[in-house]
């Protein structure tokens, strides 16, 4: 898997063309890895121009809530549209994980973000050509979960949570969840089932009684694309 670490301003003016092909170099690798193996993008300061052009390319982006990232500053916005924004509003981790969609998860510091990329890169392969590393369960396979059957109620009009449902089927009722506060009628997460990775897909009827909606449907595509090429 290939991890970047980013906190920069983007291109230096000065350097001119040599630094947007330098930019494209890197474009092009993200581009040639697509698929071959899994790329993750950790966004720990503030981010802007090229150096947030290679992230929105990768298959996870994670921020830190001091970050931001957007392709030009709130200067700029000002002067082209005369609108005033914050760097918060352009391109805060809110922003990206409730909003755009940009960003999959947003953590406290960059400790946080670490973690969970460590634990994330647990559930995933190296790439296509392998399998994902395969956990010791002591959660049996065969054992029934009654809980279910009272979790999801009779009624189609009575919301329920689906995350509970899946945590009853899954080993050891461990989610990892993306894209948790970004079109929250649709559930993406990884889990375990005896011992081997799964991605899990599943409307949730807590949220707009769990209907499709652009949102949503676009955070499944990326799922499903993601545990086509890797899963």
């Amino acid at each position: 898997p290939v991890i970047g670490l980013n906190d920069s301003g983007g291109a230096r003016i000065q350097e001119g063309v040599a630094s947007l092909a330098g930019y494209a170099e890197v474009f092009q690798r993200n581009v040639d890895a697509s698929g071959v193996v899994p790329q993750i993008s950790l966004v720990l300061g503030p981010c802007a121009g090229g150096a947030v052009y290679s992230p929105a390319m990768t298959d996870f982006i994670f921020m830190v809530n001091t970050s931001y990232m957007f392709v030009t500053g709130p200067d700029v916005v000002k002067t082209v549209t005369n609108e005033t924004v914050t760097k918060e509003e352009l391109g805060g981790p809110v922003t990206h994980t409730h909003i755009s969609g940009v960003a999959h998860r947003a953590f406290d510091n960059d400790i946080a973000a670490l973690r969970a990329t460590r634990r994330l890169i647990g559930f995933l392969p190296s790439s296509n050509r392998e399998k994902p590393p395969m956990v010791t369960s002591y959660d049996s396979p065969d054992r029934l979960v009654p809980a279910v059957g009272n979790m999801v109620p009779d009624d189609p009009n009575t919301s329920y949570d689906i995350k509970d449902v899946i945590r009853e089927v899954v080993d050891n009722n461990d989610l990892y969840e993306i894209m948790p506060n970004h079109a929250e009628n649709i559930v993406t997460t990884f889990a375990r089932m005896n011992g081997e990775t799964v991605g899990i897909i599943a409307n949730n009827p807590l949220f707009l009684a769990g209907c499709l909606d652009i949102h949503a449907s676009t955070k499944a595509a990326r799922s499903v694309r993601f545990c086509y090429a890797f899963l």
